[in-house]
């Protein structure tokens, strides 16, 4: 499943083809090499040269005194493959391509080389890098394969970083390492001919110096690989933090213009990163600060967060942003309250956040032991102080700050209001208090939300999902709403009628008020052509409105045919959507959320991969705004929460069972009665559903 990168990130031997003292890669790369000490043998080949860089020159592979490890490729696209093939012949192991042009892009020959190139690796066991990528740093080994010598002296860490863009990671790289995050391996990994995400995740990994992954995705190209080095990751203890392209459609396009890369469903990738424990990052500068928080190497045991400053007016926007994260800032206990009261004297109100005021603030170790009383409270996991890093010596003590980290095992961090540039001697600070200092308020909320998704998520089990079961999974016509009905999917009482005065009598049957629904094989949105009619009391009003519904069908859908009518007993609740479908990339997906017309009005849904346990169901509805509704709002009754609970669970289950016979299948509105009352599938929707031949 897995294809190493090992001769490509810790190569002992390097040829470097297109070797040049005129051209600025080769050139700078060189340098490189050099500057740092590596103790990797340099071969240069370029057959206008017999000597070059004060060594010998070689005009091509066969002329090596011994196969490379690994060829960085700086030679235009359309000499790529013939000259990889004759590093092939001669033992060849890894390449890294920085050329453009193979397999990006819109033009017939670009995507016809990056096939020749993927049949070359394949076929023939070589590994490759990009195309269409700025290099590689491997720091322990000193392979510092970027063109650009700022990434020379960063000293070596515990951070790997995979970026599809090569610029990014060029950006991002040398913006963390200024911040005080220390890499292992940082990988441009470009158009992912060969090696792609899932290889490179599988790789740190398994590196033992390496203990947080850091990704920046435009399109998984092997999602069932990236699973398993997700699943890999998460069993081993190392975090993955991402950020994904792909939220809007020309983020979309622009990705597989840019690498090739198909994009997919954001929600459902996602819905990926929850099950696997890959913390989403929403932006690059978020990813920064979370990467410095889980570098150092705590966990929170729930998402309690205490925040302190000396300023009212941080304290009042430090409610606005967690409040906007929706985190949990739990009041201080009584304990908790008096031991601070003798360290910011009278008058300070004692909340959470808090402004501890000049007595608290002025002293920098009572400050510290604020700090640290706040810490001992039972309901706090994670505390952060407003404290800017300082840019020369005469202010703050890194003792006071260190003294505050060993005395708890909780996740502590400073924060400053805004972002602003450290100097070398605010990154020494911050490395000899061992406390992370972040950047922003709304980002150290969401890093420290992070810590709480990851904590709360670390050390539980993977649900793995069962094998498709081929024919078994078919049902038979007509079946469906039976099946569900077993699943504690139930729809609610209805008989299909085909003229007017069957329907008529139906709804005797069935009991007043009904539901009457126009049925044709044309149309899935009834309401959106006028083909329903809610609250009937009557036979007689059953009768007239089969009537109107048939004249303003064929106004409203001309030509679509009229199979007859449905009649459905009237329930009243909360309106739920509850969705499920075969992703083309990610596999069987579950979408849960507010239903009937809100479905096109907002956005309020929940995405988690399937199978669903009852646990992550509740999660998803506490995840909702229409939650409220279910909870009770506003002196309304609670809904039945208990059954929506078991009708998502149930619907996980049955279309896992009947895989891949259901490709897709939804429910809107699923309408949640009062609590004891259940649930009733009022219009079920199953789409693409294939045939068992």
């Amino acid at each position: 499943m897995f294809r190493s990168p090992h001769p490509l990130l810790r190569a002992r031997s390097v040829a470097i083809v297109g070797a040049s003292d005129r051209a600025r890669w080769p050139v700078s790369i060189y340098a490189n090499l050099t500057a740092t000490n590596s103790p990797a043998r340099i071969f240069p080949i370029n057959p206008s040269r017999k000597k070059l860089w004060g060594m010998d020159c070689y005009p091509d592979f066969a002329s090596l005194p011994e196969a490379p490890d690994l060829a960085l490729m700086i030679i235009p696209a359309a000499h790529i493959l013939s000259s990889l093939k004759d590093g092939v012949d001669r033992g060849l192991k890894s390449a890294l391509i920085y050329s453009s042009g193979i397999g990006e892009g819109e033009d017939p020959e670009f995507h016809a080389r990056g096939a020749a190139l993927k049949e070359l690796c394949e076929t023939s066991g070589l590994v490759a890098c990009g195309p269409n990528c700025m290099g590689n740093v491997s720091l322990r080994e000193k392979l510092f394969l970027y063109p650009n010598p700022n990434f020379n002296n960063l000293p070596p860490g515990r951070v790997g970083g995979v970026f599809q863009s090569g610029g990014t990671l060029q950006a991002w790289g040398l913006t963390a390492a200024e911040r005080g995050i220390r890499f292992s391996y940082l990988v441009s990994s470009g158009n992912e001919l060969s090696l792609d995400a899932a290889d490179y995740v599988n790789f740190l990994v398994e590196d033992a110096e390496t203990e947080l992954i850091i990704l920046m995705v435009e399109g998984i190209r092997r999602p069932d690989a990236f699973k398993e080095a997700a699943r890999k990751a998460h069993a081993a203890g190392k975090p993955i933090l991402a950020v994904k392209v792909g939220q809007t459609e020309g983020a979309r396009k622009s990705a597989q213009s840019h690498t090739g890369a198909i994009a997919g469903d954001y929600d459902v990738f996602a819905a990926l990163c929850e099950r696997y424990g890959i913390v989403l990052c929403p932006s690059l500068d978020d990813m920064i600060e979370t990467a410095l928080a889980f570098q150092s190497g705590r966990l929170p045991k729930g998402d309690g967060m205490a925040f302190m400053s000396n300023s009212g007016g941080v304290v009042d926007l430090m409610h606005d942003h967690a409040g906007q994260e929706n985190a949990r800032m739990p009041q201080l206990s009584p304990a908790t309250s008096k031991a601070i009261r003798k360290l910011v004297g009278p008058d300070m109100p004692l909340q959470n956040p808090m402004d501890c005021g000049q007595a608290g603030f002025a002293d920098e170790r009572n400050y510290m032991r604020v700090c640290e009383a706040v810490s001992k409270d039972q309901q706090i996991h994670m505390v952060a102080f407003e404290a800017r890093t300082p840019n020369a010596p005469g202010g703050k003590s890194p003792e006071a700050l260190r003294e505050l980290a060993d005395r708890t095992t909780l996740p502590i961090f400073a924060f400053c209001r805004m972002g602003h540039a450290p100097s070398e001697y605010g990154r020494q600070f911050q490395d000899e208090a061992g406390i992370p200092h972040l950047q922003s308020m709304p980002e150290t909320v969401r890093a420290m939300k992070a810590l709480a998704f990851y904590g709360k998520r670390a050390g539980r089990k993977i649900p793995a999902l069962p094998k498709p079961r081929g024919k078994k999974a078919a049902i038979q016509p007509g079946r469906i709403e039976q099946s569900l009905k077993a699943a504690k999917v139930p729809p609610p009482k209805s008989i299909f009628s085909k003229t007017a005065k069957a329907a008529a009598a139906a709804a005797q049957k069935i009991g007043f008020p009904v539901v009457l629904k126009i049925v044709s094989p044309e149309v899935s949105h009834k309401t959106e052509v006028g083909g329903v009619r809610l609250n009937l009391r009557s036979k007689s009003e059953v009768q007239e409105a089969a009537k109107d519904l048939i004249k303003l069908f064929g106004k409203a859908a001309p030509k679509a045919s009229i199979s007859g009518f449905l009649v459905q007993e009237m329930v009243s609740g909360v309106e739920m959507i509850v969705g499920v479908r075969e992703d083309p990339l990610y596999g069987p997906v579950m979408v849960v959320g507010a239903g009937g017309i809100m479905v096109e009005l907002v956005k309020d849904t929940a995405f988690r991969m399937l199978p669903v346990s009852a646990r992550v169901a509740g999660e998803m509805l506490e995840e909702l705004s229409v939650n409220a509704l279910l909870k009770g709002f506003r002196g309304g009754k609670p809904a039945d929460r208990k059954a929506l609970v078991d009708a998502i669970c149930g619907l996980s289950k049955f279309f896992l069972d009947h895989r891949p016979w259901l490709a897709d299948l939804e429910i809107n509105p699923l309408i949640v009665r009062e609590k004891g009352k259940g649930v009733r599938a009022v219009d079920i929707r199953p789409i693409a559903c294939q045939t068992d031949g």
